[in-house]
C-alpha cells in the first residue's frame, strides 16, 4: 500500500508540473512582453549579454523562453507552407518514368537524389559543379550540311556563354560542314576552346546498312560508332544533337560522370513521349524500350568502359535481330540504343529530366520544370522546332533566339587561371597590334587592317555543279543590311552562280535569314552562296568582304561587281562566250563590263545597247559618276564603246577603276583600304602591275541604280582626318608597289605626283 501511494504522489506531482509550468510561464510573458527589449539570438550574444547581478536566474529564464519562441516560430513559418502532393512533386523535376526498371540517380546509393528530392529542381541553393577549375569538358556533335552547320552555332553559343571551363568540341562532320565550321571557329578565335574534326563520309559504311526512315538521314546513325571514331585516349564525352540549347553551365552536366555507379556507361533522360508505349495510333509497333525508352538527344558516354563491354558488338548485334522484325529504324540512333538498353539495363543512368526538357508535341516536358531556374537544357527535337506545341514554348522560344541573334564576338573571353594551349594565330595578331602606335591619328585604320572578322559560310544551302566547257562565270559582291532589297533583282538579272559576303551583326543575320526564305525569288536560286562576316569595328571592311567572297568562287572565272548594280540581261552568257572568243584560258586579260547610271529609282531597263544609247541621249543614264569622279571610268572610252563592234583594249591610267571579269587565281584586294576610297583602284592597279590586259566588252553593260549615301561615303566628306589617313594609306600602298615591282610600278608614283 504504501508503495502504492508513494506512486500517486509522483504521478500527481508530475501531472501538476506539466500543466502548470507552461500556464505560468504564458502568464509571466503576456505580462512582461511589453517591458522585456529584444535580445540577440546567437549563442555568443547571449552568453555577453547575460547579467551576473541577483537578478541573473531570472533573465536567464527569460532568455531560454524567448530562444524556444524564436524556435516556434520557425517552425509554424515551416508549417504554413502547403505541403507537396506527388503531382507536385513530379512538376518539381523528378521524372521518375523508368525507376524500378534501370539504375537511375535516385537508385545509384549516392545522395545526389537525395539532396535534389529535398529542393525540387530548384536553384535556390546552388552546388557548385564537382569539376576541376580547368578541367577541359569534351564535346561530341555529329553535323552534316548547311542548315545543321547553322544550328549548330546556336548551341555551341549557349555552351560558351554559360561555360567556366576549357571546352574541346569533337565534330563528325561531311565536307560542307567541315569547310563551314572550321573557318568560323578559326575566325572566331574563342580562347580555351579547341576543335577536331572526323570525316563522317569515312564512317557511313559502318552504319550504312541500316535502314533509316527519321530525317536525319544516315548521320542520324553516327552516334553509334563514337567509341571507334574519338580518340583511344578520350575516356569520356557528352554528346549532343544540333538542336540542343543549354540554359546552364555545361561542367554540371559533366558532373554527373562522378554520380556513375557499377557498369554504368550511358547517362541519358528518359523519353517524354509516348512514342515506345506504342499507342500513338493503330498498329504504332516501335522498338523494344523500357518503358518510355530514352532519348539520345543528350548522351553521357563513359568510352573507356563502352570499349571494354565491346560496345561495338554489343550494338550491332542488337541492330541485327530488331531488323529482322522492324525492317528500319524510325528514330535513328535512339531506337538501338533503347533496344540494347532493354536487354542491358545496368548499363544506364538516368538523368534527371531537366537535362533534356524534350519540346516535342504530346511530351511531358511540363514535368521537367517547376520555375525558369529549374531548365539546363532545351531539346528541340520536333520536326516543326520552334513551331511545336507547348503553353510555355514562348518562353523557350525567346530563350533560344537569345542565343541565335547574341552577339558571339562577346564569348571571346579569356578563362583567368587556366593555361591555355598556344595559338600561334592569337599570338601572331596581338604582336602585330602591339607593334602599332596607338598614338598615330591612323591607327583605327591601320587596326582593321589587322581584325580578324568571325565568319560564316554558306549560311543557306548551296548547290552548284561544274560546268564541262570550263567557261563558267561567278559574280562576286558584298553588301550590308541597308543594300538587302538589291538581291532578287541580282537574281532576275544574272542566272548564273554567285558569291556575296555579307556585313551583319548576328541578329541582322537573323533577319537576313528570314527575308531570304520569305523570297520565292531566292529560295529558287541554289547557286548563290551567301557568306556572313560579322560586324567588329568601326569601319565598313569592303575589301575583307571582297576577299571572303571570291575566295568561295567555284568557276573558273569571277566578275567582280558591287551589289548596287545590275548587270545587262545575257550577261551571264555573253561573258562565258568571250571566254572562249577572247582565249582567256591562255592569256592574262581583265575583261571591262562599262558602268552606267540612273537617278531614277524606277527604270525601264534597256533590253539592250541600241536602247541603251537611247536612254543615255535622253538623259535616263549617264556614264558611270561622270559628274564627281570622271577619272575612275574615263579610260573605257565610252565614245568608242558606242560604236564598237569588237572588243578593243585600253591602258591603265590614274584612279581607273572598272568592274572587270578575270580568273579565279586573280590578285585579292588590299585590306588595308576600308570604307570608303581607293579600295577598287589599288587593285586595278595591282592587276596591271601584274601584266594583266583590259579589254572592253562592246556589247556588255551595267547599271548602277539609285541609293542613298553610305555611312562611309558620308564620313570621308565630313571628317578631314579621314581624308588625311586615306591618303598616307594610298602612299604608303604605292611604296609598297614599287618595291614589289621595281622600276615597272614608278609609273604609278610619278602618275599620282603630276595627277
Amino acid at each position: 500500500m504504501l508503495v502504492m501511494c508513494r506512486g500517486r504522489r509522483k504521478f500527481l506531482a508530475a501531472l501538476l508540473a506539466i500543466v502548470f509550468i507552461p500556464t505560468i510561464t504564458w502568464l509571466y510573458l503576456s505580462v512582461g512582453s511589453f517591458q522585456v527589449k529584444p535580445l540577440p539570438l546567437s549563442p555568443l550574444e547571449v552568453q555577453l549579454s547575460t547579467p551576473v547581478a541577483g537578478a541573473g536566474e531570472q533573465q536567464a529564464l527569460e532568455l531560454r523562453v524567448r530562444t524556444v519562441e524564436e524556435e516556434n516560430r520557425a517552425l509554424r513559418r515551416e508549417l504554413s507552407r502547403p505541403p507537396r502532393s506527388p503531382s507536385a512533386h513530379l512538376l518539381n523535376g523528378r521524372y521518375h518514368g523508368n525507376q524500378n526498371r534501370t539504375h537511375s540517380e535516385e537508385g545509384t546509393g549516392d545522395n545526389e537524389g537525395q539532396k535534389t528530392a529535398a529542393v525540387g529542381n530548384s536553384s535556390d541553393c546552388v552546388r557548385q559543379p564537382v569539376v576541376d577549375k580547368c578541367e577541359t569538358i569534351h564535346v561530341a556533335i555529329v553535323c552534316a550540311g548547311y542548315n545543321a552547320s547553322r544550328d549548330v552555332v546556336t548551341l555551341v553559343k549557349s555552351v560558351l556563354f554559360h561555360r567556366r571551363n576549357p571546352l574541346h568540341f569533337h565534330f563528325i562532320t561531311d565536307s560542307i560542314a567541315q569547310q563551314i565550321l572550321s573557318s568560323l571557329f578559326q575566325s572566331w578565335m574563342v580562347p580555351a576552346v579547341r576543335v577536331d574534326f572526323y570525316d563522317a563520309d569515312e564512317l557511313k559504311s559502318e552504319v550504312s546498312w541500316i535502314p533509316n526512315k527519321h530525317y536525319s538521314g544516315i548521320y542520324g546513325l553516327m552516334k553509334l560508332v563514337l567509341t571507334k571514331t574519338l580518340p583511344s585516349n578520350l575516356h569520356r564525352v557528352i554528346v549532343l544533337d544540333t538542336d540542343i540549347t543549354f540554359a546552364t553551365d555545361i561542367a554540371e552536366l559533366w558532373a554527373v560522370f562522378h554520380k556513375f555507379k557499377g557498369q554504368q556507361v550511358l547517362g541519358l533522360v528518359e523519353n517524354q513521349s509516348d512514342w515506345y508505349l506504342g499507342n500513338l495510333w493503330k498498329n504504332h509497333r516501335p522498338w523494344p524500350a523500357l518503358g518510355r525508352g530514352f532519348n539520345t538527344g543528350v548522351i553521357l558516354l563513359l568510352l573507356d568502359r563502352l570499349r571494354k563491354l565491346k560496345w561495338e558488338q554489343m550494338w550491332r548485334l542488337t541492330a541485327e535481330r530488331e531488323l529482322m522484325s522492324m525492317l528500319s529504324t524510325s528514330l535513328a540512333d535512339q531506337d538501338i540504343f533503347n533496344a540494347v538498353i532493354k536487354q542491358n539495363p545496368f548499363l544506364v543512368h538516368q538523368l534527371q529530366c531537366f537535362w533534356n526538357v524534350q519540346l516535342s508535341d504530346h511530351t511531358r516536358s511540363e514535368k521537367c520544370y517547376k520555375d525558369v531556374s529549374d531548365l539546363k537544357v532545351i531539346h528541340w527535337n520536333s520536326p516543326k522546332k520552334l513551331r511545336v506545341k507547348n503553353k510555355h514554348v514562348e518562353f523557350f522560344r525567346n530563350l533560344y533566339l537569345t542565343f541565335l541573334e547574341y552577339d558571339g564576338n562577346l564569348l571571346r573571353r579569356e578563362l583567368f587561371g587556366c593555361p591555355s594551349e598556344a595559338d600561334h594565330n592569337s599570338e601572331n595578331l596581338q604582336k602585330t597590334l602591339s607593334e602599332l602606335d596607338e598614338d598615330d591619328p591612323c591607327y583605327e585604320f591601320r587596326r582593321e587592317r589587322f581584325t580578324v572578322h568571325r565568319t560564316h559560310l554558306y549560311f543557306l544551302h548551296y548547290e552548284y555543279e561544274l560546268s564541262a566547257d570550263n567557261t563558267d562565270v561567278t559574280l562576286v559582291a558584298q553588301l550590308s543590311m541597308d543594300r538587302l532589297q538589291m538581291l532578287e533583282a541580282i537574281c532576275k538579272h544574272w542566272e548564273g552562280p554567285i558569291s556575296l559576303a555579307l556585313y551583319l551583326s548576328d541578329a541582322e543575320a537573323q533577319q537576313f535569314l528570314r527575308y531570304a526564305q520569305g523570297s520565292e525569288v531566292l529560295m529558287s536560286r541554289g547557286n548563290v552562296g551567301y557568306h556572313i562576316v560579322y560586324k567588329e569595328g568601326q569601319f565598313y571592311p569592303v575589301n575583307l568582304l571582297r576577299n571572303v567572297a571570291m575566295r568561295q568562287v567555284k568557276t573558273p572565272y569571277m566578275f567582280l561587281s558591287d551589289i548596287d548594280f545590275l548587270p545587262m540581261y545575257g550577261l551571264y552568257d555573253y561573258l562565258r562566250k568571250s571566254v572562249v572568243q577572247l582565249d582567256m584560258t591562255n592569256t592574262k586579260k581583265a575583261l571591262v563590263v562599262p558602268a552606267f547610271e540612273t537617278l531614277r529609282y524606277r527604270l525601264s531597263y534597256p533590253k539592250s545597247k541600241a536602247e541603251l544609247l537611247s536612254q543615255l541621249d535622253m538623259g535616263t543614264l549617264f556614264t558611270f559618276r561622270y559628274h564627281v569622279w570622271t577619272k575612275g571610268h574615263a579610260p573605257t572610252n565610252f565614245a568608242k564603246w558606242r560604236t564598237a563592234t569588237t572588243p578593243y583594249r585600253v591602258q591603265w591610267e590614274a584612279d581607273f577603276e572598272p568592274y572587270v571579269m578575270v580568273k579565279r587565281d586573280s590578285p585579292e584586294y588590299d585590306r588595308r583600304f576600308v570604307g570608303f576610297g581607293w579600295n577598287k583602284v589599288a587593285h586595278i592597279m595591282e592587276l596591271d602591275a601584274q601584266e594583266y590586259e583590259f579589254v572592253v566588252l562592246p556589247n556588255a553593260y551595267m547599271i548602277h541604280m539609285p541609293h542613298a549615301p553610305s555611312f562611309d561615303i558620308t564620313k570621308f566628306r565630313s571628317n578631314k582626318q579621314y581624308r588625311v589617313c586615306l591618303k598616307t594609306l594610298k602612299e604608303e600602298f604605292q611604296q609598297n608597289m614599287s618595291r614589289r615591282f621595281g622600276f615597272a610600278a614608278l609609273k604609278y608614283m610619278t602618275v599620282e605626283n603630276n595627277s
